[in-house]
């Protein structure tokens, strides 16, 4: 049949459909991928980090506590124009290729963090000053939107082929780095500067800097490669052996279990935010510790957090990635948060980083291997479309909403409801992941256009009953 999946050993690069770049040029890629992500997620975390420090000079308001609302529900509009930029970009990485969009996503997020590094204070310019933030906002979450699943795909389809778990781990590498790297700039200024210069202008520093560093991202991400994965399915497509690139309205019908799958393991979001950046608030506002010791504790939970995801994502190339990661990380999280919260209300920087660390371990192993699970789920030519439709989604709905949710149930005297939203939401993720195909193991990785090559046997080949019975039975593997 001319038209059938091939089938190889399944240590052989055609088992897989995987092709790969020159260990050189491989490396380079990824290095463009690691740091171009390092530095979108840098820009984008800052913002939730300092909020409780500028809100007070940028949005107007009668008390500390609604200025900090403004500014998080600005922070929440660059998350609500996230999924429109997944579903309108994401599917340009799959016909124009992972290493443009990368490129435009990286120097979009850097123009962003300028303008918010840049804006004068509410007292000088009067309302631009919160629509300036309104529009950089929304250019980030423009950046951001289409950045994630993009960045995902280029590493993974980088990678070797016994070794997708490690290379789509860095995708997370580089977002806790960035994560730890704006926790510590934030602990710097707040820590040297006093309360004037602080609320005045070094707040400004870490947007400055960030911006700066995108314009080093953007110069990497505009010389790297694009994908070799991508280009066969490119070539494959430009010989008929797979139909073209899926609109939206294809990709649901066809694709629905893969898209609840990728938005169930991207749904502990809501942890990560609040743990990221809203962690070190909540316990200044509840307990009345220091921001910059917070800001402290933090960072040491975070450098745990950089070691622990690529070890997962390695140990699931040997042992698969379903079972030991994220059903492990999600009852971590439905056990230990409300605990966590409750021992947050003792006195003391060792409690705090308890308290952060613990977190930061069961988040570790969720996100050690969602990001290859979720490729994995996805043939070649939608892959960046299925994981930006839902993951972008989700994000929007639970990662931008958590520390403005947060912020509503302290202001109505129920700080302990942070820890009930997150468990209740981690729970239902779990029980998705009990659906979860196992991807990781090598007699399990599929030729990368497997589903699509199928459905157009399908529908366009006339084979056997037994051939067609084989080729349907691929259409759901990852």
């Amino acid at each position: 049949m001319a038209n059938a999946p091939r089938t190889a050993s399944p240590k052989s690069p055609s088992a897989t459909g995987h092709a790969e770049a020159p260990p050189r040029g491989r490396r380079l890629n990824i290095l463009a991928g690691t740091v171009g992500h390092f530095i979108e997620w840098y820009d984008w975390y800052i913002y939730g980090l300092l909020a409780a420090v500028f809100s007070s000079q940028i949005f107007p308001g009668g008390s500390p506590a609604m200025s900090l609302i403004g500014a998080l529900l600005t922070y929440a509009v660059g998350f609500v124009v996230r999924p429109l930029s997944g579903i309108i970009i994401s599917p340009l990485a799959d016909r124009y290729g992972r290493r443009v969009v990368l490129a435009t996503t990286v120097g979009g997020m850097a123009a962003g963090s300028l303008i918010l590094a840049l804006t004068p204070p509410f007292s000088a310019i009067g309302y631009a000053a919160p629509l300036l933030f309104l529009f950089a906002r929304v250019l980030q979450g423009i950046s951001a939107g289409s950045e994630m699943q993009s960045a995902i795909a280029y590493m993974v389809e980088n990678g070797s082929t016994d070794r997708r778990g490690l290379f789509g781990s860095l995708s997370n590498v580089a977002s806790g780095l960035a994560t730890l790297a704006a926790t510590g700039m934030g602990a710097i200024v707040t820590s040297t500067l006093n309360t004037h210069d602080l609320e005045t202008w070094g707040w400004r520093i870490p947007f400055a800097i960030g911006g700066l560093l995108g314009v080093v991202g953007l110069l990497l991400r505009s010389r790297a490669d694009e994908s070799p994965e991508f280009e066969a399915a490119v070539e494959e497509s430009a010989a008929g052996r797979q139909p073209e690139n899926l609109r939206l309205r294809e990709l649901l019908r066809r694709h629905p279990k893969a898209l609840l799958q990728t938005a169930a393991l991207s749904a502990p979001a809501v942890a990560y935010y609040t743990w990221a950046t809203f962690l070190p608030t909540y316990a200044h506002l509840t307990t009345g510790r220091d921001l910059d010791s917070a800001l402290a504790g933090n960072a040491i939970g975070l450098g745990l957090l950089v070691i622990i995801v690529p070890l997962c994502g390695a140990l699931s190339d040997r042992i698969g990635r379903r079972k030991p990661f994220p059903i492990i990380g999600a009852i971590g999280m439905v056990v230990l948060f409300y605990p966590l919260l409750l021992l947050l209300q003792h006195p003391g920087f060792g409690v705090y980083v308890t308290v952060t660390v613990s977190g930061w371990v069961v988040l570790a192993i969720w996100q050690g291997v969602y990001p290859t699970i979720q490729a994995e789920l996805f043939p070649a030519a939608v892959r960046v479309s299925g994981i930006g439709v839902a993951h972008q989604i989700v994000i929007a709905a639970l990662g931008g909403t958590a520390p403005l949710i947060a912020s509503a149930f302290i202001e109505a005297g129920h700080p302990m409801g942070v820890a009930v939203y997150m468990t209740a939401i981690v729970l239902l993720c779990l029980i998705v992941y009990l659906t979860l195909p196992e991807t990781g193991s090598a007699g399990t990785h599929t030729t990368s256009t497997t589903p699509l090559a199928a459905v157009s046997d399908a529908e366009h080949s006339s084979t056997s009953t037994k051939s067609t019975k084989s080729t349907e039975s691929t259409e759901d593997t990852p």
